[in-house]
């Protein structure tokens, strides 16, 4: 079974939107595996998105995930990265297809909702971060 890292994002935990997001990856075969909610610090913050690093969003990104609590998880199931990408949908809520998660309740590029791994190297460093190896 593949694991993939998810952020449900403080966007979303103001709009209280934790329990619907999750009840879509689970009514499409996904199991949570672990859960955790946190304010993240900028450093740590940094360390996750450290790809993007350098770039003109990277700064209003890093202040945008640490202004309020976040729920990290980790779910498991066949094809979890793929699926969990469908589900999210396009980080531009105007493309996202219709009743994806981003569809339903982003706002913006930005303040879209959920974060999730892109591959499956980085869903090991992304659980390996919030989670520690034990969770691999």
């Amino acid at each position: 079974m593949e694991k993939s890292l998810v952020l449900i994002k403080p966007d979303a935990v103001e709009k209280n939107l934790i329990g619907k997001i999750i009840n879509k990856y689970e009514e499409n075969g996904l199991k949570v595996v672990a859960l955790k909610m946190e304010t993240i610090s900028k450093e740590f913050a940094c360390r996750h998105y450290e790809e993007h690093i350098g770039k003109s969003f990277f700064e209003p990104l890093i202040i945008f995930i640490t202004k309020g609590p976040l729920c990290a998880l980790i779910l498991e199931g066949k094809n979890a990265i793929e699926k969990i990408r469908e589900i999210n949908g396009s980080t531009n809520p105007e493309e996202a297809k219709e009743g994806t998660i981003r569809k339903l309740y982003a706002t913006n590029n930005r303040e879209n909702c959920v974060h999730a791994s892109d591959s499956i190297e980085s869903a090991k460093r992304e659980i390996k971060l919030w989670f520690g190896d034990s969770n691999l």
